[in-house]
């Protein structure tokens, strides 16, 4: 989710500087107390290449939208595999369509998925409110042991969860239920790319055998 403050801007060029520099060097780095590198692309489902183009999506778009738009819109920009998921709050159709068109015209983006609603602006506490949301329902994922929950991408937007990700239809059905029970979820969108369990079989990590008992 992309929020619109100089100060974020300025964060997230850096970590996308930081993040790009370290996959190609190979070298792991840290962030949020966890290391980042060739071990996130193999449980994110992304090439290197899409995690570094998502990042940059979200960042031009963040940009750009800012200034056309200024503050008179609320605006998350959520970037997965280059399709591109617009959610909050615009004051009429006008800029809901201008904002489609900026995004548009960023470079990389392949599709977008408009659910800006026409409405005010959301309020600081309700924007609490879906961040705790989010929480709540990525730990539901962690916590189910037949998911991998990096491999979903949550945005939470006035109790909606928009879900998206590249996983098998099993997959999505599980997440769906957990997300849907969790507390404070209104309702789940998905926009998720549909895999079969052998091209999952094929993205996964190879296992070493075992060792033969002498």
């Amino acid at each position: 989710m992309m929020t619109f403050t100089p100060r974020r801007l300025i964060q997230r060029l850096t970590l996308a500087a930081l993040l790009a520099a370290s996959l190609s060097a190979c070298v792991p780095l840290v962030m949020g107390g966890a290391f980042v590198g060739t071990g996130l692309v193999a449980t994110d489902r992304r090439t290197s290449g899409s995690l570094v183009e998502d990042e940059g999506i979200e960042l031009r778009s963040a940009s750009r939208i800012r200034e056309n738009l200024g503050e008179r819109v609320h605006v998350n920009v959520t970037s997965y595999n280059r399709q591109v998921l617009l959610t909050g709050e615009v004051p009429n159709l006008q800029d809901k369509q201008l904002v489609e068109k900026i995004v548009s015209g960023v470079d990389n983006v392949r599709n977008i998925v408009n659910e800006l609603d026409v409405m005010g602006n959301s309020t600081l506490t309700q924007r609490s409110s879906d961040s705790l949301v989010t929480g709540r329902a990525k730990a539901g994922l962690v916590d189910a042991k037949d998911l991998f929950a990096s491999a979903f991408k949550l945005t939470t937007e006035r109790g909606t969860v928009y879900v998206m990700g590249r996983v098998t239809a099993r997959e999505a059905k599980r997440a769906t239920d957990i997300i849907s029970n969790t507390s404070g979820v209104q309702r789940v969108v998905r926009i998720l790319e549909i895999i079969s369990e052998e091209e999952l079989a094929r993205t996964l990590p190879q296992q070493p055998p075992a060792e033969q008992k002498k």
